[in-house]
């Protein structure tokens, strides 16, 4: 059977020869009788020996994967130690009691997760984790001869990214890769490694709105690694750079999951404060999704509590805006109404020349809303905008006219509205005869 789909069961179905392993000195006595005693039984017989004599088992399990090299044998053993982990993951502690302190218990699990078949790196991937993450605060990482933390959290990193780049297994190998990165990235070191192996690019493609049980766990784990990335500086200046935050946008205003919101909501709340991100989530239009949020009914109190802060927290960077600033945001979310800004010359005259940022973004908004909106303020004022750009820029109609705005401007000369019309015609005007003309006409 191809390797890549054993399953835990099946592997555990197994016959081991352990006594020819006695015979030939690869196992002692004592771990022949220790095997017998947990070798087939149920998970409740197996839980008390666990309770009693755990340590010597973990010591067991960590020696075969020493000493014996045979794959079946290798296969059998780490699915043993993955099924009781999973069982009850704090077991992990096991390995390392006192008892083991002469043992390295990280470098057979290490060594397998690049030499073993694809079953045997799933497992030891898992198991690592477990075991770092259950290590002692003050854990003596630079026993002479053994493998360290440090080399294994490394070693872990490296094999997550290269998962991500190019997986083993064409299903499993990142999700499990993000799995066992959602809990490793608590770690200090993993940040900064993960962060030198370029590894935050490789999370971005994921952030996508789900909708199957497994894809919804996948999102959720990926952004929880966001999350934990938005408290390391250098991470943040990489997904400052990146699409992470449109595509986090996107993922809040699709999802009905309660813990992928909550864990998206908790990362705008760390990255709001931090660089631009502020104005690129008023730009990007989250405080009316914050809004939308906050009327559904959500029982997770840490969601609630996020949301109101969020909320604030959008409100004062807003007030810190520039004038052009919130222009933009009343742009780029098609809410136009006629704010003082609109008519004011001061304003068109210190910042004509942002409307050529971005290639032209703003105006290509406008022009967009010209042929979309149903919104008879929005269209008047939209017009007038335009017919101001031409007015106060030296290019104005030859940047319009290449933008096409005349056939949509010439279209809402009949519109029913009649504030509408006079914009439409004060642009046209502008537009075929010149900003100085029409505005003679206009007088």
């Amino acid at each position: 059977m191809d390797q890549a789909e054993l399953t835990t069961e099946q592997v555990l179905k197994r016959d081991i020869p352990w006594e020819t392993y006695m015979t030939t000195k690869l196992i002692t006595g004592t771990c022949l009788q220790l095997l017998r005693r947990y070798d087939k039984r149920s998970e409740s017989y197996r839980a008390q020996l666990l309770e009693d004599d755990g340590p010597a088992y973990a010591r067991i399990f960590v020696n075969i994967l020493r000493d014996i090299f045979k794959e079946e044998t290798v296969e059998y053993v780490v699915a043993l130690v993955d099924e009781m982990l999973t069982a009850n993951p704090k077991r992990a502690r096991l390995f390392h009691d006192e008892s083991l302190a002469n043992e390295d218990t990280y470098e057979p699990f290490l060594r397998l997760l690049w030499k073993g078949n694809w079953f045997i790196q799933e497992k030891c991937c898992r198991i690592l984790t477990l075991i770092v993450s259950a290590r002692p605060k003050k854990s003596d990482s630079s026993k002479r001869g053994f493998t360290t933390i440090d080399d294994v959290l490394k070693g872990l990193v490296e094999w997550l990214c290269a998962q991500l780049r190019k997986p083993s297994h064409p299903t499993r190998g990142i999700p499990t890769a993000i799995n066992c990165l959602s809990t490793l990235l608590k770690e200090p070191l993993v940040r900064s490694t993960f962060v030198r192996e370029d590894g935050v690019k490789l999370l971005v493609p994921l952030i996508s709105p789900a909708s199957t049980q497994q894809s919804i766990q996948l999102l959720y784990e990926t952004c929880l690694c966001i999350w934990l990335l938005s408290y390391y500086e250098p991470a943040i200046e990489y997904l400052a750079t990146s699409r992470a935050l449109p595509r986090l946008i996107d993922v809040v205003k699709c999802s009905t999951k309660e813990k992928v919101v909550r864990v998206v909501i908790l990362t705008f709340r760390n990255l709001l404060p931090k660089g631009t991100f502020g104005a690129q989530m008023v730009d990007l239009g989250l405080p009316q999704i914050v809004q939308s949020l906050k009327s559904q009914a959500w029982s997770d109190e840490d969601l609630l509590e996020a949301l109101n802060e969020l909320e604030e927290g959008l409100r004062d960077n807003i007030k810190r805006l520039s004038s052009f600033d919130k222009y933009k945001q009343e742009v780029l979310l098609g809410q136009l109404d006629w704010s003082p800004m609109h008519k004011d010359p001061i304003f068109w005259r210190e910042n004509i020349t942002h409307f050529e940022e971005n290639d032209f973004q703003i105006l290509r908004v406008l022009v967009t809303i010209l042929d979309t909106s149903s919104d008879a303020r929005a269209l008047a004022v939209a017009c007038y905008d335009l017919s101001q750009f031409i007015q106060y820029h030296p290019a104005g109609r030859v940047i319009l006219s290449d933008l096409k705005a005349k056939d949509r401007v010439m279209k809402l000369l009949n519109h029913d509205n009649a504030e509408v019309t006079k914009n439409a015609l004060l642009c046209s005007q502008r537009l075929f005869l010149g900003a100085k003309y029409a505005s003679f006409l206009q007088a």
